[in-house]
């Protein structure tokens, strides 16, 4: 088994997502699974120009960039991986610039004048079923313990789950980033004793994909709980008198 991460983290290794995934890596290396990191913060990725020469008989499936930047090594890298695991942070309330703009590069892969109906029954194109149909795991971090945060990244991969046929085989969304101290302060940790088991759980999820090709429910349950010490707080963090304690409650402790 190969696992294959696209780390989207504009802090590359020295970043909350990079600790995240090492976790997950941890139980799959463990079990036996193959594990890469891709930082695409070290890369050199340009942007599709949306000039479709990739789409003419001369150039078929063949990007304007090739050979000038690293995007088709990452392909090749994901060609030979079984299950990829996209970890980003959210970003003005959505995946990071820096995957976006390599997941857009898928553009000149597929042949948008195949038109074909995807298994979930949605109308598209021919893709590259080699970078782009297998199955993923999301892993979104942010600092907010808001749910709304990471909405939009995970309604973006569920999308893109139907449209490419990629099955989504583990969903892992942390949150409390900066009260935890995104995975590098022990003091702070010591704060949210919780996260101890979310880092095992990370580690348990990692083995479940290494053996069974994808993460339980109740791996993903554990992995995503809130962490703050409070009875209750999934419930009454929707209330407005008491996200205001939290806020005062936080600028004491941060």
């Amino acid at each position: 088994m190969k696992v294959l991460a696209i780390n989207a983290s504009y802090r590359g290794d020295k970043g909350h997502t990079r600790f995240l995934i090492d976790k997950l890596f941890a139980g799959a290396t463990a079990a036996g699974a193959e594990c890469q990191v891709v930082t695409l913060a070290r890369l050199k990725i340009n942007r599709c120009l949306a000039c479709g020469r990739c789409h003419t008989a001369e150039h078929y499936l063949e990007c304007v960039h090739e050979g000038k930047d690293d995007v088709a090594a990452v392909f090749r890298q994901m060609a030979e991986a079984d299950i990829f695991v996209y970890a980003t942070p959210v970003y003005v309330f959505g995946l990071s610039g820096l995957l976006k703009t390599f997941l857009e590069r898928f553009y000149s892969r597929g042949d948008s004048g195949d038109f074909r109906v995807s298994k979930s029954g949605l109308m598209f194109h021919h893709v590259n079923r080699a970078i782009c149909s297998k199955p993923f795991v999301t892993l979104v971090c942010c600092d907010s313990l808001e749910d709304e945060m990471p909405r939009n990244a995970l309604s973006y991969f569920r999308t893109f789950s139907r449209f490419l046929d990629a099955p989504q085989v583990g969903v892992l969304v942390r949150n409390g980033g900066l009260l935890s101290g995104h995975g590098r302060d022990p003091e702070r940790e010591k704060r949210v004793p919780k996260i101890l088991d979310v880092y095992a759980a990370y580690q348990q999820a990692g083995g479940e994909l290494a053996t069974q090709g994808r993460i339980r429910r109740s791996t993903e349950r554990r992995a995503n709980q809130e962490i703050v010490p409070a009875p209750l707080f999934s419930i009454l963090k929707r209330l407005k008198p008491f996200k205001r304690i939290m806020v005062e409650r936080a600028r004491e402790i941060i």
